[in-house]
């Protein structure tokens, strides 16, 4: 892999996908492209009913990954890979069995030893506020913000529970991206399967707490709730008329007929190429919506699409359709919640939040695990090889600490299999060549899943495809298998503002990335070119060879190209779609577990806490300085070395707001000082 030398401008190899999580480099080289009847697990599948499973897996357990047996165990191997069958893989189907009066009385007599804040009242309503990001990670006590995991192990949890009678899900406006989205709806689902109620109430609605609004019995909104279902929108952010203002000359090499990442920079307008990958995409989220919610409301979808672009708002006019169950403020739907069991209305409703219940343990509810263990390895946020001096513990994906877990659990013989968990839109590229590496020497001796949650694409796709299979959800961004590469010209910029840099250099190419202050001589520009080919070439090669694929047929799903994991799959890319469960399952198939035998789920790192986590629960506001200082950090450290990350492009209403405002803030405090 072609490796130029770090420069104070961009130099980052990175995907041109949309919806980015971090912000983007300023500039950069873009690499892209049961023991049954004792225990209940949730992931389940092709299982007779006669057999009656719990859950084959312990989901979200945070057992440590200390002090490992130095043995190994060669479990399964490389697997052919090739354009999918998707049915051929189990389901890992969430199957819901009642507990037999023994196994009641062995929960009841747990639930006695549990610690006091561990304690649930009988009767108990879980109430969850779901909102803002998502996190993948598991969060510690301190960490403010949400967890996936946690959120849906608090779902799993609570249908086993017999002192929780049903859920309160307040939905307020979230800024994940759609997979995670769609594995709370999954859960949601499960969890109605226990029969308990589980009632919603959407204060402020879009597309996607609707989507997730939609899979409860009931949905409430108070009379002056904003309602926005008027479709999805993608964005495309350009600078190249304001760093031609200010006397910016982005110099770039783009390698992919799709790769938009120097487009962002150099163009003034959408490509067609471009346009043609984000309206692909668009047309993937928006039909998938539109699919479902006119499942669950009984109706065509042309009756959907019609209510959509009629522009409704009145929240009475959503009572009077269907698409909620009725017009209540909060303490009105307590109440309803009261009436329902049977709690006196001057009694105050028992309830248990998200974070008390989240210190639940599994065992008190008879969800032990078994000696069967599958590690869960997560890789979320950005790619870099060290951890930085200013970096916090959340900062993203450590190469160097993600290969130590990779080799612990390699060289381990508790481990039949392993989940790699991935949502990250890329990085440092020779971080994600060595965690790559390291990924297919534990794949040569043990079965290795990928999961992709929200985006998985560039740096985030090259760990993927090193697993001998790859889970997407529908709606995952992924792929972008393509490099751009450049630097600014700074030499207008200088005059202006009256600043001189001069170089003294021995070597042909000393100034290759250091000479700001001019732009590339003709062999510079050649030898940057070719750096450019080399280093997409390699990606493009490995990312064949792992999914035993033609470089010719690589080539034409590849070019900077961003997918879907749905149209991913169809492209041999991905080869089955779904949730972590799914993968789940599939591991347990290639280590020759039985699929109605549970398993353990061991997460190999327990949520670390910072500084920044314990101040961040205090208070919004420290959370908020928490959120900045952070995104700080992310930004210094993305500018110093090759990258393969997502570049600036956003899809506004599918993954949150975009980081390119970062940039625009900057430029216009810099353009107002001329």
């Amino acid at each position: 892999m072609a490796q130029l030398p770090p420069t104070s401008g961009f130099t980052s190899i990175h995907t041109n996908t949309i919806c980015s999580t971090k912000p983007p480099p300023v500039f950069s080289v873009h690499f892209s492209r049961a023991k049954l009847n004792l225990n209940r697990y949730p992931f389940l599948h092709n299982c007779p009913r006669r057999l009656r499973p719990r859950f084959p897996s312990r989901a979200f357990d945070t057992e440590s990954d200390q002090k490992l047996p130095d043995e190994d165990e060669e479990i399964g191997g490389e697997e052919e890979a090739e354009l999918i069958d998707d049915k051929k893989y189990p389901t890992g189907e969430f199957v819901y069995m009642e507990y037999d009066p023994w196994e009641n009385l062995v929960v009841k007599f747990k639930m006695l030893f549990a610690f006091p804040w561990q304690r649930v009242k009988k009767g108990s309503v879980l109430t969850m506020k779901i909102r803002g990001e998502i996190s993948d990670q598991l969060k510690s006590r301190f960490s403010s913000g949400l967890s996936l995991p946690q959120i849906c192990e608090n779902l799993i949890k609570a249908a086993y529970d017999p002192r929780i009678s049903g859920i309160y899900l307040q939905i307020e406006p979230l800024s994940c991206g759609w997979g995670k989205v769609e594995e709370i709806r999954r859960h949601v689902l499960d969890f109605k399967k226990s029969g308990k109620f589980i009632v919603g109430y959407v204060p402020a609605c879009g597309e996607k707490e609707y989507y997730i609004g939609s899979a409860c019995q009931e949905l409430y909104a108070p009379p002056s709730a904003y309602f926005q279902l008027y479709g999805l929108t993608v964005s495309a952010s350009f600078l190249g008329g304001v760093l031609e203002k200010i006397g910016i000359e982005p110099q770039v090499e783009r390698i992919g007929k799709y790769k938009s990442a120097g487009d962002q920079l150099t163009r003034k307008s959408i490509s067609n190429e471009n346009r043609e990958m984000l309206t692909a995409l668009l047309d993937n989220i928006y039909g998938n919506w539109v699919e479902t919610i006119s499942l669950v409301k009984g109706k065509k979808k042309e009756d959907i699409e019609n209510f959509v672009n009629e522009g409704v708002y009145e929240v009475e006019r959503l009572k009077e359709d269907g698409w909620i169950t009725d017009i209540k403020y909060e303490d009105e739907v307590e109440s309803l919640l009261k009436e329902r069991l049977a709690i006196p209305s001057s009694k105050k409703l028992p309830t248990v939040d998200y974070r008390k219940y989240c210190r639940v343990k599994k065992w008190t509810l008879g969800l032990a695990g078994s000696r069967n263990r599958i590690a869960i390895i997560r890789a979320s946020g950005s790619i870099s090889r060290v951890r930085g001096s200013l970096s916090t513990s959340s900062s993203g994906i450590v190469s160097e600490q993600f290969i130590e877990k990779i080799r612990t659990v390699r060289e381990s013989k508790r481990y039949k299999a392993v989940v790699l968990r991935i949502d990250s839109p890329g990085g440092d590229a020779l971080a994600s060549d060595l965690m790559w590496r390291e990924i297919k020497l534990l794949a040569a001796k043990k079965p290795v899943v990928a999961s992709m949650a929200d985006v998985a694409a560039s740096g985030g796709y090259y760990m993927a495809m090193a697993a001998q299979t790859i889970v997407a959800e529908n709606l995952t961004i992924t792929g972008s298998i393509g490099v751009v590469t450049g630097k600014f010209n700074l030499e207008r910029l200088y005059e202006k503002i009256g600043f001189n840099k001069e170089i003294i250099s021995r070597g042909r190419y000393a100034e290759l990335t250091a000479a700001d202050q001019r732009p590339f001589r003709t062999d510079e520009a050649e030898l940057f070119a070719k750096s450019a080919q080399s280093a997409y070439r390699s990606f493009r090669d490995k990312a064949a060879s792992s999914r035993s694929m033609t470089v010719d047929k690589m080539e034409e799903v590849a070019q900077g190209r961003v997918w879907s994991g749905n149209d991913a799959a169809s492209r041999g890319l991905v080869d089955a779609i779904g949730g972590i469960s799914r993968a789940v399952a599939i591991a347990k198939q290639k280590a020759n577990i039985p699929l109605d035998e549970q398993v353990t789920l061991v997460e190999i790192s327990r949520p670390s806490t910072s500084l920044f986590d314990i101040l961040g629960g205090f208070g919004s506001s420290v959370a908020e300085a928490d959120k900045a200082i952070k995104e700080l950090m992310q930004l210094v450290s993305s500018s110093d070395g090759i990258q393969a990350r997502v570049d600036g492009i956003v899809l506004e209403q599918l993954d949150g707001a975009s980081y390119a405002n970062i940039i625009f803030t900057l430029l216009k405090d810099c353009i107002s000082s001329f």
